[in-house]
């Protein structure tokens, strides 16, 4: 099984001195997008550049194969509408800016091209975006999967995509809770399975909730 993986995160400002603090490369003044490209590579160096994108609404970026995105709190116009499904569904992984749509359809891809199964990993703290990229992630294959079908627009969302997208706010009303960092705070985890047939749409798919907490 082949992975993707995406780090979401949330920024917190800190304390620090000159004995903690190490040098930073001009090259990460104004930012970049793929950190393995930066000369000083620790953890000062990735959160300032972190920091440097998310000023300028640039929330995502890349760490090699990962992708850091970082929770924004708010909404940021056309990052995730149709316009933006259609760009990154006809490019490759590095041909545009890092993006939670980049990493769904590499892994849509990688399908076909590898023939065997993919797999996304979230992870981040209580409040990062977990639930949300979760979401995005199953909104971009459901879309890339209606037009691998050949359905018409007006019959994008099939019984079996519609099921699967409108599931998580029923399991979020069983398994959220209000907490000091997040007011609808997942206190479970799922495992999401999607099925899809020799033509590329999705067939069936199951959720697996896990790692109850109290």
């Amino acid at each position: 099984v082949s992975a993707h993986v995406l780090q979401v995160m949330y920024l917190q400002r800190g304390e620090l001195n000159r004995e903690t603090v190490f040098p930073m490369h001009p090259s990460s003044i104004h930012g970049v997008e793929d950190m393995s490209t930066l000369a000083e590579l620790h953890e000062a160096a990735i959160m300032h550049n972190l920091f440097l994108r998310y000023e300028k609404d640039s929330i995502y970026t890349n760490i090699g194969s990962i992708l850091a995105a970082v929770n924004p709190y708010k909404q940021i116009a056309g990052l995730y509408d149709a316009t933006a499904v259609a760009l990154y569904s006809k490019h490759q992984m590095g041909e545009l800016p890092p993006h939670i749509f980049a990493v769904a359809n590499e892994c849509y891809r990688c399908l076909w091209k590898r023939h065997d199964s993919q797999c996304v990993l979230i992870s981040g703290e209580s409040g990062a975006g977990k639930t949300e990229s979760t979401k995005l992630l199953l909104k971009f294959l459901s879309v890339m999967s209606q037009n691998s079908a050949g359905t018409p627009a007006s019959e994008r969302t099939t019984r079996v995509e519609q099921a699967l997208v409108q599931s998580s706010p029923i399991m979020e009303a069983f398994g959220n809770a209000k907490t000091v960092y997040n007011n609808n705070s997942s206190r479970f985890g799922k495992f999401i399975q999607l099925h899809f047939s020799q033509n590329g749409n999705i067939q069936g798919g199951c959720i697996i909730d896990c790692i109850l907490q109290q």
